[in-house]
């Protein structure tokens, strides 16, 4: 998703059991994250559980294992006339933010936030 101001909001649960409940408005960009959603459900699944990681502070490794993986993810961007992928970039400044299914990254277009299914 990226937020821009369309008039039009998508909602959805994430953050594993923790049910959170988010709300972004903008437009939806359907992307390939070919090995990166694989890695994305291990590191929330498995390294923290499904439990979600609101107020988690992550360490050094988590960071890096997060900022690798959304770069994994090629975004398809449009000038008008051709269109050239390019890699998503997790946004740092709203890393307390990051949870299952709600990473909030740049893209060519501006801020956005990744999605995908919750396991929950």
């Amino acid at each position: 998703m990226v937020e821009a101001k369309t008039g039009v909001f998508y909602q959805q649960q994430y953050g594993g059991t923790a049910c959170r409940q988010g709300q972004i408005e903008g437009f939806l960009v359907p992307l390939f994250a070919g090995d990166a959603l694989p890695e994305l459900r291990t590191l929330f699944e498995d390294h923290f559980r499904g439990a979600g990681t609101w107020n988690h502070t992550w360490t050094a490794d988590e960071h890096a294992k997060l900022r690798t993986t959304i770069e994994g993810v090629t975004y398809w961007a449009c000038d008008g006339h051709t269109e050239e992928p390019h890699t998503l970039k997790l946004d740092d400044s709203r890393i307390r933010e990051a949870d299952e299914a709600w990473i909030p990254v740049q893209t060519p277009d501006g801020p956005g936030i990744l999605l995908w299914y919750n396991s929950d």
